[in-house]
């Protein structure tokens, strides 16, 4: 296959294999691509074509084609291969993917491809399911390798290279003592550099970066991305090795964390995606969005009680949406800094005064220029200067007021236990808009005599 081809090139190529019945040539084209790509074309394969496409794919690429594609494609291409392919294809799975698929799906339908494991395998995804979810015991697979303490590096090499293609990664040894708990670890650099009748307790590195199974999975993201590892041991609580998580389970979970963080900010609560049916997104998003049309009825009350004022100068309503969406914009820009330093930094007191102390000079920096622009656009458009102050004025503390709100409410809610992308953006917005509001008319009231 050539390396220059397109998609669509490909596709047409795996297509006429199919038509033609050439295995041989449709192998060729797939060793070029990989299992993300192959999972694509088979995405994007008319119907008729997908069940010889999976006839001509070998046991290692129906693995990584299921393991790419989404829980529903996933079980629909299990039930196309039969009881003999798709246990061979369970077998190979990593633990964790395995796991995630049948989290969602039906007792019996679990019974049922469990059945069709091994019992070594099956046995291991079902202890791993006892966890709970978003859990390091949950996202954790087995495929490592470990070694005895008494091994020698010679030793240890050997069942490196042994267990070279059941492992996910090879670039650390788990090293275990007598009732398998773990007690050091050594990098296949150290084995490479070291002598070879060394033993491993006398060169293993002591201290073990190590997490919990019943850490949260975030918990382990992070210290994943802190020491810059490629993976990460799992034990239980007397210490026992019992698993480890890979950086591509970290990758995963930053995805999954980062989009239920952006379900909860734009107050969309469970998932929505392409997919998803319009009354199933509707109904998800329309209890936080009457919540806020009810709250917003305060803005509106506001605005009444201050409609004298806006009858004596009606310039004042042009600028009001300017007010109000600026504060929303710069609460919401402060809510995000925050929710983002916070999945990944442990704050303790001197940094959450130092982060709202920089917080407060952002809004007052933000403030100063953007007020001096609008109450110069106020003075030349109306020729009022009494206008431009008021409107200056005004946009200068609600810009401060809504930085802060951003900053001060999420941490708030952390400090709680609650988790901070709940102070979504739209609410921070609605907050904003009656402060903001609040502080405009109150500044025109008090200079109404100097306006009219």
């Amino acid at each position: 296959m050539s390396l220059s081809m397109t998609e669509n090139e490909i596709t047409l190529a795996i297509i006429q294999a199919l038509k033609e019945g050439k295995r041989k040539q449709f192998q060729d084209i797939l060793e070029e691509l990989h299992p993300y790509d192959i999972a694509r074309q088979y995405e994007h394969l008319p119907n008729k074509h997908k069940n010889k496409f999976l006839v001509f794919l070998t046991i290692e690429q129906l693995t990584d084609l299921i393991q790419e594609l989404e829980t529903e494609d996933q079980l629909e291409v299990i039930q196309k291969m039969g009881i003999e392919k798709s246990s061979k294809v369970l077998d190979m799975m990593e633990n964790d993917d395995l796991a995630s698929l049948l989290t969602d799906l039906d007792p019996e339908q679990i019974e049922e491809l469990l059945g069709e494991m091994k019992q070594e395998e099956s046995a291991v995804v079902q202890n791993m399911m006892t966890y709970p979810p978003e859990t390091a015991g949950r996202v954790m697979n087995n495929r490592y390798v470990w070694i005895p303490k008494y091994y020698t590096i010679r030793e240890a090499i050997a069942k490196l290279k042994h267990f070279a293609e059941i492992a996910q990664y090879l670039n650390y040894l788990y090293v275990i003592d007598d009732e398998k708990k773990l007690v050091g670890v050594i990098s296949y650099k150290d084995l490479l550099l070291g002598s070879i009748d060394d033993r491993i307790e006398d060169v293993m590195f002591n201290r073990v970066v190590k997490a919990d199974v019943l850490t949260d999975q975030e918990e382990v993201a992070k210290l994943i991305s802190r020491y810059n590892f490629v993976s990460l041991p799992i034990v239980q609580e007397d210490d026992t090795l019992v698993g480890v998580v890979t950086v591509d389970d970290v990758i995963d979970i930053f995805i999954q964390e980062a989009n239920e963080d952006i379900e909860k900010l734009s107050a969309s609560g469970k998932s929505i995606d392409f997919k998803t049916n319009p009354f199933v997104a509707a109904y998800r998003r329309l209890p936080w969005l009457i919540l806020l049309l009810f709250i917003g009825l305060v803005s509106g009350s506001i605005i009444s009680n201050f409609e004298d004022t806006l009858q004596s100068v009606v310039a004042l309503a042009f600028f009001m949406p300017l007010i109000a969406g600026m504060t929303g914009n710069t609460g919401t820009q402060s809510l995000a800094v925050v929710v983002r330093g916070l999945v990944s930094e442990d704050l303790e007191f001197k940094q959450v005064l130092k982060l709202i102390v920089r917080e407060l000079w952002v809004g007052i920096i933000i403030g100063i220029t953007c007020s001096i622009l609008i109450a110069i656009i106020a003075f030349v458009w109306r020729g009022s200067f009494p206008l431009g102050l008021v409107v200056g004025s005004s946009l200068l503390l609600t810009l401060i007021i809504g930085t802060l709100a951003g900053t001060i409410i999420p941490l708030v809610l952390y400090k709680f236990k609650i988790d901070p992308a709940v102070a979504s953006g739209p609410l921070i917005t609605t907050i904003n808009d009656i402060l903001s509001l609040l502080i405009y008319f109150g500044i025109a009231t008090a200079f109404i005599s100097k306006l009219t």
